[in-house]
């Protein structure tokens, strides 16, 4: 069986054409046209990822992309009519996985669904220990003391790279290399501002500082073995 791919577009051309191409490169799509149809499946069946149109009838994209991410992980690629910079950062930066623009090439948003499948990893759960921290990747979740984290999507991608070389300086560019889907759609000082608010929450569980900030360079985790 082919990994399940929910494709939520009003446009019945696009959305056909969409269908055809991801089942001939083995995926097994289903296609709803509203959002409501959308909630109802997603309360009784998972996806291995979701191709939603920002523009429906009975809604906005954005804000259906806020209500997923209350309850599922699940990968979400956008499709829309909008162009504009601010709009293709401000999905990305509310969970989105990656943002494409139409007119566009349904053989581009199959490779961009397989895309993000491989880049967020759908494969058996790893988890890896660094003694205060565990982290446990097919739940997208990071323990710190025992108490899990509550982290965004970009900050448990900073806090998952940085644990899996402490010690090791990554600049601010490698990060957003390893955790943006496109990096040239957001700022370095993004970088800064998602280091700040996770530190904040590992001081709230315990004390002392373990994200090292490399002035001029980036930042490194301490070795917590």
């Amino acid at each position: 069986m082919g990994q399940t791919i929910l494709v939520i577009e009003d446009e019945p051309s696009i959305a056909d054409t969409l269908i055809y191409t991801l089942e001939k490169e083995g995926f097994e799509p289903t296609r709803v046209a509203t959002l409501l149809e959308a909630r109802e499946l997603l309360t009784v069946r998972s996806y291995s990822a979701i191709v939603l149109d920002v523009g429906l009838p009975d809604g906005n994209g954005f804000e259906f992309l806020k209500e997923i991410r209350r309850a599922h992980s699940t990968p979400v690629l956008f499709l829309t009519a909008r162009s504009d910079e601010v709009d293709r950062i401000v999905g990305l930066e509310i969970g989105a996985d990656d943002y494409i623009t139409k007119p566009f090439s349904p053989r581009e948003v199959s490779a961009r669904v397989k895309a993000i499948l491989r880049r967020t990893g759908l494969h058996p759960a790893e988890v890896a220990s660094r003694s205060a921290f565990i982290v446990e990747e097919d739940k997208r979740t990071i323990r710190y003391r025992d108490s899990v984290l509550e982290l965004s999507r970009y900050e448990y991608g900073i806090l998952s790279l940085l644990l899996k070389r402490p010690g090791q300086v990554y600049s601010r560019q490698q990060i957003m290399d390893h955790v943006w889907p496109s990096p040239d759609m957001s700022l370095e000082r993004t970088v800064d501002t998602h280091i700040k608010t996770i530190r904040n929450k590992l001081k709230q569980i315990a004390d002392g500082d373990i994200l090292i900030t490399h002035r001029g360079v980036g930042y490194s985790i301490k070795d917590t073995h």
